[in-house]
């Protein structure tokens, strides 16, 4: 689809990727961006760049009623961006509790699950758009660090080829992000060569307005893709070496 004249809803525009999210589609002319944060108050500056353009949305992706009225108020929206998540950095084991983990599942995929089924209507009424998904080039190896957050965007990523399939017919395109460290605050403790948010944003806009179903947006994921795709085992033991505490 063509993101010039898109009309976006981003979720998690507050920072980060996010936030970049809604500076490039600006930038790249899309009609109209609902940026979306659980305080909207935190999205008055970004706002104010183009008021007319920029709409604030108060929304939580852990609270269904919260989806289900914005998209009954934002009916015309064509270019979805699941974008909303969060990282505990719990291992598996090492975690007190399994609290981290539900937390990351319930914001990280059914946040993202129930985002999808209330706009894929929507989108199928105005003639099928995009949806896309930030993964996680951990989502296709553990990172035991962060053990329970790839386990949820391993999660993101199978729900990703799932939807990709039912909504093939109503000509949605679904798109998967599937990037490495990225310089926001999540990645802020990582010792690991990161790339600016808004370079990111700009390889998947270019992948939506391509049809590229899959994006690995920077060095660090295209690197460990690659080892993936020829020994699989290999890439897994040297993550595997990053241990939570």
């Amino acid at each position: 689809m063509d993101v010039r004249d898109s009309i976006a809803f981003v979720s998690g525009a507050n920072r980060g990727i996010g936030r970049a999210f809604v500076e490039e589609l600006l930038e790249a002319g899309a009609a109209k961006i609902y940026a979306s944060a659980r305080d909207a108050a935190q999205l008055a500056d970004l706002c104010a760049a183009a008021p007319e353009r920029i709409i604030p949305v108060a929304l939580d992706v852990t609270k269904p009623d919260m989806i289900q009225d914005a998209a009954a108020s934002y009916g015309d929206v064509t270019l979805l961006v699941n974008n909303a998540g969060i990282a505990g950095f719990s291992g598996l084991i090492a975690a007190d509790d399994i609290d981290v983990a539900r937390g990351e599942m319930e914001t990280n995929y059914f946040g993202t699950l129930n985002m999808i089924r209330a706009f894929a209507p929507i989108l199928a009424s105005n003639g099928g758009g995009a949806i896309v998904n930030l993964a996680s080039i951990a989502s296709h190896v553990n990172f035991p660090v962060l053990g329970s957050y790839s386990a949820s965007k391993a999660a993101v990523h199978s729900l990703t080829q799932g939807v990709r399939a039912e909504l093939a017919a109503q000509g949605t395109l679904v798109v998967g992000v599937y990037p490495g460290p990225v310089d926001t605050d999540m990645a802020a403790g990582f010792p690991m060569e990161k790339t600016p948010p808004r370079d990111v944003v700009k390889a998947i806009l270019d992948a939506v307005d391509a049809g590229d179903e899959d994006v690995y947006p920077d060095p660090v994921a295209v690197e460990l893709h690659a080892g993936l795709l020829g020994d699989a085992k290999a890439v897994e033991g040297q993550v595997g070496g990053m241990l939570p505490e």
